[in-house]
């Protein structure tokens, strides 16, 4: 299909694409469609989930730790 002059980039590619195809035609779409589906939809909506999971996570974590922290310092106190 395409040549990019690595093998195995090459043979790669051409899987994906006929999996595509092959997806496209189960649900009756054209390759064109599930491609953007897949990589203007599908991937950016995921992406977007994944970052904000992460910056919760992220944020969760941080609350967690700075309570934690408080409460070693209170125990130091009393």
């Amino acid at each position: 299909m395409n040549g990019s002059g690595n093998y195995w980039i090459d043979v790669t590619f051409d899987w994906c694409v006929r999996l595509l195809y092959s997806v496209a035609k189960v649900f009756g779409i054209t390759y064109e469609e599930i491609n953007v589906w897949l990589f203007v939809i599908v991937l950016p909506c995921m992406l977007l989930a994944s970052l904000s999971l992460n910056f919760w996570l992220i944020r969760k974590r941080l609350h967690s730790s700075s309570h934690t922290n408080d409460e070693k310092a209170n125990l130091f106190v009393m």
